[in-house]
């Protein structure tokens, strides 16, 4: 009993996992200043990206800020990856854009908390593990799905496009964009290509500055040259403004993340929510779809960040720091959170050791925020947007796309074309349920294909000669609702002269409640036809299942028998006594 409560406790999905394993590992200074460097190093990452993540959502730029300061900092502390960095990533753009679009800033913030719950309980239910069951094709088509979205939404910033009101309809969206094509404005369209053109060849310079702040450093300078010539650009100062406590400006304000309720931001008519019943219901269903997809992405994250740092990560503890970052971000003016992959391969490429490299990339944001605001403003649009098209097209993963088109059979190849289609065309939530759908579909059908009944003329090399009268039949393979009935359906029709039928179950590993109703109708049909029945090597757990459900040992009708030897023995004193 001891050890039982041992084991629970040991299991049970404790704030800060991934914190505590660290420090029995053994930290020491030397740790520490690797966890800084490498801190140092994201945090610069996280800079741009999270304002250019925050305005391709529909909010401005310093939400994304507040998001990698507060959430990146309260999962590292509370979560069960070591090497995870959370902040705003690509993959929720696709669903918090509509919900900003519908409910506002206000909006989105109380459908983070309320996800931030969602994810709470399904860490404490021990629900990680279910992130296996997400087939491939599901995650590659929705990823894929957003990456094209993303990049959809992009365009009109990168060609300079002004007046277009975008909605949460892509189709309609790529109308509105290809008939605004005409009046593309030459010299964000410049800055974007100089911008895109940076980001794509960085790399290859092997310099440790990140691509994304040269690419973005490279579109401002280009941005102030053409001010010099009287040429202005659409920059993140121009494009907003702000007033927190009688201070304003415009860009992002130079202040750390202040407390304020999610109800008390801005709904989409501009004035704050009114927090009511009819609000929470309205928001449960995109509550759930953030929740849904924090936890694939966050646990997928950790499952390669375990593949590059050879760690194992807790899959509960990490939903529930997920889930706590959620909770707490939204009351500082973040929005939703989740771990971030291509920033945690960066963390552990960089040495990290321990989740202190994300805290010190959550004060680097931190610092950038208070100390170079009125710097981050002169960032063109354009270049932001040439740095997410960048980010979408690695979130597409459209190498391994095109790779599965070719490779994976033809039922993998339709779910992952349906969900990518889906993605595009409705959302990520439609596409993942329906893909979920038809993977589980398939997969039964595979499966159904592997259970069979067979008779068998004879019975098995070494097995005792079976009394006249008595007919062998094998099922193989597990027998379930999508099987039972087709492997049944073999035993209903047997030769006249047959008094006795052995039903050999010695390959079926399971029964469910179809296969248990399935067996009680075949009892039935056979006793009517003065036919006994013998289960043959039916495991023991499998004889209590069909106990309970009122299926039992009866005198010249039903039996069970370990051995076909000893079934041969119940079939022939069956005939004996009729």
């Amino acid at each position: 009993m001891s050890r039982q409560r041992s084991s629970a406790f040991t299991d049970f999905p404790f704030p800060g996992r991934a914190l505590a394993n660290t420090w029995r590992a053994g930290y020491s200074p030397g740790r520490l200043k690797n966890d800084v460097l490498a801190g140092l190093t994201i945090g610069v990452v996280a800079v741009p990206l999270s304002m250019a993540l925050a305005i391709a959502t529909g909010v401005a730029p310093q939400h994304g800020l507040y998001t990698a300061i507060i959430a990146g900092a309260v999962i590292a502390l509370t979560g069960g990856s070591r090497f995870n960095i959370s902040g705003p990533t690509a993959a929720f753009v696709v669903i918090l854009f509509p919900i900003v679009t519908q409910y506002g800033l206000g909006g989105l913030l109380l459908a983070t908390l309320m996800a931030g719950m969602i994810l709470v309980a399904l860490g404490l239910a021990r629900l990680g593990s279910l992130i296996q069951y997400v087939p491939y094709p599901v995650v590659l088509g929705f990823t894929a799905g957003i990456g094209a979205v993303i990049a959809l939404l992009q365009l009109p910033d990168f060609f300079g496009l002004d007046g277009l009101d975008l909605g949460d309809n892509t189709l309609a969206n790529g109308w509105l964009i290809a008939r605004s094509l005409p009046g593309l404005a030459p010299a964000e369209l410049g800055i974007g290509v100089i911008t895109l053109a940076t980001l794509l060849y960085w790399p290859r310079l092997k310099t440790p500055v990140p691509a994304p702040l040269a690419g973005l450093a490279v579109g401002t300078l280009a941005a102030m040259l053409l001010a010099t010539s009287g040429i202005e650009v659409d920059t993140i100062a121009s494009r907003f403004d702000w007033s927190i406590d009688g201070q304003s400006g415009n860009g992002i304000p130079p202040l750390a993340p202040a407390f304020k309720a999610p109800w008390q931001f801005p709904g989409a008519d501009g004035e704050p929510l009114t927090l009511n019943f009819a609000l929470i219901r309205d928001l449960t269903g995109p509550a759930l779809a953030i929740a849904l997809l924090a936890a694939i992405e966050s646990l997928l994250c950790a499952v390669v960040a375990d593949g590059l740092s050879r760690t194992r990560h807790d899959p509960n503890a990490e939903l529930v720091g997920q889930g706590l970052g959620n909770m707490v971000v939204p009351f500082f003016g973040g929005i939703t959170a989740t771990a971030a992959l291509a920033r945690t391969a960066t963390n552990i490429k960089s040495g990290a050791f321990s989740p202190v490299s994300a805290v010190v990339h959550s004060v680097v944001v931190l610092l950038a925020v208070v100390a170079l605001a009125g710097v981050l403003g002169r960032v063109p649009m354009a270049a932001l947007a040439a740095l997410l098209l960048v980010i979408a097209w690695n979130m597409s993963e459209a190498r391994n796309f095109v790779h599965t088109l070719k490779s994976a059979p033809a039922s993998d190849v339709g779910v992952l074309v349906i969900c990518f289609a889906l993605t595009v065309a409705f959302d990520m939530v439609v596409a993942v349920a329906v893909g979920i759908s038809l993977a589980a579909a398939l997969f039964i059908r595979r499966m159904a294909r592997l259970t069979e009944a067979q008779h068998l003329p004879e019975p098995p090399a070494g097995s005792p000669a079976l009394p006249a009268g008595t007919a062998l039949y094998r099922i193989s393979g597990p027998m379930f609702f999508g099987a039972a009935e087709k492997a049944i359906a073999t035993l209903r029709t047997v030769d006249p002269d047959v008094t006795t039928v052995l039903l050999d179950m010695r390959t079926v590993p399971s029964l469910d409640a179809t296969a248990t109703v399935a067996l009680d109708s075949l009892r039935r049909e056979l006793a009517e036809q003065q036919i006994g029945l013998v289960f043959v090597g039916l495991p023991a757990r499998l004889q209590l299942k069909l106990k309970r459900a009122g299926i039992r040992r009866e005198a010249g009708r039903l039996a069970t028998a370990a051995s076909l030897e000893r079934a041969a023995r119940i079939a022939r004193r069956w005939q004996e006594a009729s």
